[in-house]
């Protein structure tokens, strides 16, 4: 009897969730719309509109730069390893010989009984060097990263509340997140 390994070759790149950008979108014109549209009513009878104008032109710019953030966010897995290029652009790399272990982990949202997803590549002493979480990263992305660095996935069978989450492994999660205050962002 032969055994078989399969070894995968691809590379793929992952995204956030594509609404996350639209819902931004949407709310940025929302606010801004109704603002200059006062600004400009106000300003061009007494011939300062152009002030207006460069104000509105300044907006238009730091919004297109986030939106080219937020498109240039992603995270590369390969059997080589992961890189993560994050939101304010720092890069993470982690090379396939130092992940450890893949943990999934159902975390139960805030004041709600919806659970979300979160993923977490731990080091090979349980250091984690890559979080996922559901409410950014949807979970086919998630399953591709286990896949492709075919590393022990554990899946907790329990959804778990973050104060848990915050009494067990405080460590897995962001300095935020810690604070029990600060858990909404």
């Amino acid at each position: 009897m032969l055994s078989e390994q399969v070894i995968t070759t691809s590379t793929r790149v992952l995204h956030p969730h594509r609404h996350l950008l639209v819902n931004g979108v949407i709310a940025t014109l929302a606010l801004t719309t109704p603002v200059f549209a006062v600004a400009y009513w106000l300003t061009i009878p007494q011939d300062t509109w152009p002030w207006v104008v460069a104000l509105h032109a300044l907006t238009a710019v730091v919004v297109l730069l986030l939106i080219l953030r937020f498109r240039r966010t992603s995270v590369t897995v390969s059997p080589r390893g992961v890189r993560e290029r994050g939101f304010l652009g720092q890069i993470n790399e982690i090379s396939n010989d130092e992940i450890g272990t893949i943990c999934l982990i159902e975390l139960y949202r805030d004041n709600t009984l919806d659970t979300q997803p979160n993923l977490f590549v731990l080091d090979r002493e349980g250091v984690v060097r890559l979080r996922l979480r559901g409410q950014y990263w949807p979970r086919s992305t998630m399953e591709d990263v286990a896949e492709v660095l075919d590393r022990p996935v554990v899946n907790v069978s329990d959804s778990i509340t973050l104060s848990e989450m915050r009494s067990s492994r405080p460590e897995w999660l962001y300095w935020f997140e810690r604070v029990s205050l600060l858990s909404w962002l």
